[in-house]
């Protein structure tokens, strides 16, 4: 995208798409690096970390710890309050939206190019996943 596109007034459900593909693809390369196990393995553990559950559950915590800037937190609060025409699968109305929440703040630093902050993001997220397990 070029700069006279505000990536910020996009549709936050559309960050949230691009934030969840960004996550999806850094956590596949985790595991696989980290474990170097057969597909179905990769599977199971890649699922701990992508669900609406351990996303809600990452961003109470990184929000607790101050972790995000304001303009961080404004999209975070724009992809939480979007009203989404899709069911949450196996969670609640409340957690699938702090999920879109997070993944809405990976969408707009990753279309952003914000290449090293949403490097730490996402190492933030992994290890906060690792901290619970």
């Amino acid at each position: 995208m070029d700069n006279n596109n505000n990536i910020k007034l996009l549709n936050p459900l559309s960050l949230a798409y691009m934030g969840d593909a960004v996550l999806d693809q850094f956590v596949r390369k985790h595991i696989i690096l980290k474990l170097r196990a057969k597909p179905n393995r990769l599977h199971q553990q890649a699922k701990q970390y992508v669900t609406a559950k351990s996303q809600a559950a990452t961003l109470d915590y990184l929000m607790h710890e101050d972790w995000f800037t304001e303009e961080e937190q404004e999209i975070i609060r724009r992809g939480r309050n979007a009203k989404s025409h899709t069911k949450a699968k196996n969670t609640d109305v409340q957690t699938y939206r702090k999920s879109s929440g997070l993944e809405a703040v990976i969408g707009y630093l990753y279309l952003e190019n914000k290449e090293e902050r949403l490097q730490a993001l996402l190492e933030s997220i992994v290890a906060a996943v690792e901290e619970r397990e």
